[in-house]
């Protein structure tokens, strides 16, 4: 059975579903926090794990799987990962205890990387390369919505129910889309099905990120600091091993040998590690600067993924007869623009220009998107596409836990360990300043990073 045969609108409307999903459950739960830990009694670090297990399995699991999904079929993963989003859903929003509640996290947060490591390698098998590029619009428009829904749809859930109904939108969106999935979609993916699987790579790869991603993302601690070399070492350790393995769970010649793909993701990585703090920084200036409450910030920070919701759609489109290259460096280009504008945030700065502000970075970032994803996913052969869908998730969520460790170290930097208040009010407005050059130095790196790659291969 060719591609053609098989539904392409249906795969992309069920692969654009799970792309919803995943972010707002992410997004929606953070709202959440303060109602779980009144519920549970969680006191700040336990909190913060309800919101950092599901990053952080998503992110270490994603490479594995992808490559799994390769070998054993992409249909297959993608099925049992909705099917798994469904019962961990299920188990979260029944939770009992906030031990319990972040061990279900963790199966969620596995679930998702099952589902986001095969969407992607499904959209790119089906549709052709002059359609990959709108098809992939749609997808990553599908994540902006999702994002920016959250903080409306989970707002108004945990108002009128409580937190636990936050759990039963993946369960009733889920649900279907694995059904449609079982039944409709007949045909199978799995050009690497002759090779074997790297248990030895990936059972190094998954503690080894593990350690290093929850390391940096509570720097500069001295034991966060240790965990992050630990977890750094163990990445190199797993590099090595996996240029002497014959059938490796990530090619690492891939990087060696083939630029664009190299360069493209190093560009996702840094372009995540720039933009993802951005609506963390400015949640905390809205409501401790400015005195906005948290419904009211959230209104005015989801003008960013609206427009980068539209912005996706188009980008990806155009990619498909202009270069990618030149859209995402001109979309990074912009974002660096946009954080600039950050800069000299003060007590006084404008609704008005803030909001302009945010319009800039989410055109920046949504023509960024799309044109670099569909670059990744066109430059390598079909039995990569699995693990070149999850490591474009690697380099997101990576990029996200970097963006936050950046931010947070330099908010510490200025004002330690204390509570913002208005005391420090000041440092802290300064520490904004601080974080926004920085991000805007990388991106100047990440623009370098997207022009390396060279031109698309077609």
């Amino acid at each position: 059975m060719q591609k053609d045969s098989v539904s392409k609108s249906l795969v992309l409307v069920l692969v654009m579903i799970t792309s919803f999903i995943t972010p707002f459950i992410g997004a929606a739960v953070n709202l959440a926090l303060p109602k779980i830990s009144e519920d549970f009694d969680l006191n700040a670090v336990e909190m913060s794990w309800v919101a950092m297990s599901y990053l952080l399995s998503s992110a270490v699991f994603l490479v594995p799987i992808g490559k799994l999904a390769d070998i054993v079929g992409r249909k297959r993963v993608f099925f049992w990962g909705n099917i798994l989003l469904v019962i961990s859903s299920a188990l979260c929003a029944l939770s009992t205890s906030g031990t319990l509640l972040i061990v279900f996290r963790v199966i969620q947060g596995i679930g998702s990387s099952m589902v986001f490591a095969t969407g992607m390698a499904l959209v790119t098998s089906v549709f052709s390369p002059s359609e990959r590029g709108k098809a992939i619009g749609l997808n990553v428009t599908a994540v902006y919505i999702g994002l920016s829904a959250a903080p409306i749809i989970g707002g108004f859930l945990i108002s009128w129910f409580d937190w636990h109904s936050l759990f039963y939108v993946p369960i009733l969106i889920g649900l279907p889309s694995a059904i449609a999935t079982r039944i409709a979609i007949r045909h199978e993916w799995a050009e690497a099905k002759n090779e074997g699987f790297d248990y030895l790579g990936t059972l190094i790869y998954i503690p080894a990120m593990t350690v290093f991603m929850y390391g940096f993302s509570q720097l500069p601690d001295m034991l966060a600091v240790g965990l992050t070399a630990l977890g750094l070492a163990g990445l190199i350790w797993f590099v090595w091993v996996e240029l002497n393995v014959k059938s490796p769970v990530l090619d690492i010649s891939l990087f060696k040998t083939n630029k664009l793909f190299a360069f493209a993701n190093l560009a996702a990585l840094i372009n995540y590690a720039t933009t993802f703090a951005v609506t963390f920084v400015l949640s905390l200036y809205l409501q401790y600067i400015k005195g906005l409450t948290p419904r009211e910030a959230g209104m005015i920070l989801v003008t960013q993924p609206i427009v980068m919701a539209v912005m996706a759609t188009w980008a990806g489109k155009l990619s498909d007869k202009t270069d990618p290259r030149i859209l995402a460096s001109l979309g990074m280009g912009i974002s660096a623009v946009g954080l600039l504008m950050l800069v000299p945030l003060n007590a006084s700065t404008s609704t008005l220009y803030l909001i302009v502000t945010l319009v800039v970075l989410g055109l920046g970032f949504g023509l960024f998107s799309s044109p670099n994803t569909n670059s990744i996913m066109g430059s390598v052969d079909k039995r990569f596409l699995g693990l070149a869908s999850g490591t474009v998730g690697t380099m997101r969520l990576t990029g996200q836990m970097l963006s936050m460790g950046i931010a947070a170290l330099i908010i510490q930097v200025y004002i330690g360990k204390d509570a913002i208040k208005p005391s420090n009010h000041q440092q802290f407005i300064w520490a904004i300043g601080a974080i926004f050059v920085v991000f805007a130095v990388l991106s100047v790196v990440g623009i370098w990073a997207s022009l390396k790659r060279g031109k698309a291969n077609g």
